[in-house]
C-alpha cells in the first residue's frame, strides 16, 4: 500500500525511510500549520538538538488559514545563510560533510519563494545523493480519512515523539549529547555517507 506524506524541509529519518521502502504520495492540499516539519528540521550540535526554521510570510491575520501550497518564505531575513552556517559548524568534522557539501550548498544560496517548492527541491537533491527517485504523485483533493493509502501525515507534527526506536549510529557529538534519534536526514547523511541508504532500507517501520 502506498503511504501519504507531507513534503517537509530536509525530512527526518523516519520519513526518509518511508520514501526508501514504500511508494509514497504527497499531501499538498491541506492548510499550513505551525510547529510542523513543513518549515523546520532538527540537527545535532555541540549544544544538543537544534532547530532550523524557515520563516514564512502572509500566514494568518486577516487572511486566516492559508493552504500549504500557497505559503511563501520570508526572505527579508537571511535564513538560508544562517542555516548553512549552522550546518557547517555542526558537521564540518563529520566523516562525509565535505563529500556532499558541493551538492547541497546551492540550496542555501538561491532565494526560495514557495515553501512547498523549496522543500520538494531539497528532497530531490537528497534523493539524488541516495540514488532514490523522489515520488511525484500529489493529492488533488484533501481527504481527512483516506482508505486507499497508509496515512502517515501525522509525521509532520514536530512535537510528536518518534513512533519507533532507531538503531544507534555515531554522531559528531555522541560523547557529549548521547544519541539523538530521528534528526534531519542530513545528520544521517553526513555521519554515515554511502551507508545511509542501507540504514533507511533496513529500518523497521512496522510500528510506525
Amino acid at each position: 500500500m502506498r503511504c501519504l506524506l507531507h513534503p517537509v524541509y530536509f525530512p527526518n529519518i523516519i520519513t526518509m525511510a518511508l520514501l526508501a521502502q514504500q511508494q509514497c504520495v504527497w499531501e499538498v492540499m491541506d492548510y499550513f500549520e505551525k510547529q510542523t516539519f513543513r518549515n523546520r528540521t532538527y540537527i545535532s550540535t555541540d549544544q544538543g538538538k537544534q532547530m532550523l526554521s524557515i520563516p514564512i510570510s502572509h500566514v494568518g491575520g486577516k487572511k486566516g488559514k492559508q493552504y500549504y501550497r500557497e505559503v511563501e518564505t520570508d526572505n527579508t531575513y537571511p535564513w538560508q545563510r544562517q542555516h548553512w552556517r549552522s550546518l557547517q559548524t555542526a558537521y564540518r568534522s563529520s566523516p562525509f560533510f565535505e563529500y556532499y557539501e558541493d551538492d547541497l550548498a546551492p540550496l542555501f544560496q538561491k532565494a526560495a519563494a514557495s515553501l512547498l517548492d523549496h522543500n520538494i527541491h531539497c528532497m530531490e537533491i537528497v534523493c539524488s545523493l541516495l540514488n532514490l527517485t523522489l515520488p511525484t504523485q500529489k493529492t488533488t483533493l484533501y481527504n481527512p480519512s483516506p482508505k486507499e493509502v497508509r496515512d502517515m501525515r501525522f509525521l509532520v507534527d514536530a512535537k510528536r515523539p518518534a513512533p519507533i526506536k532507531m538503531p544507534v549510529y555515531t554522531q559528531v557529538f555522541t560523547e557529549r549529547n548521547g544519541f539523538i534519534e530521528n534528526l534531519s536526514i542530513l545528520d544521517l547523511l553526513f555521519n554515515e555517507g554511502p551507508n545511509t541508504l542501507n540504514y533507511l532500507q533496513e529500518l523497521n517501520l512496522t510500528d510506525a
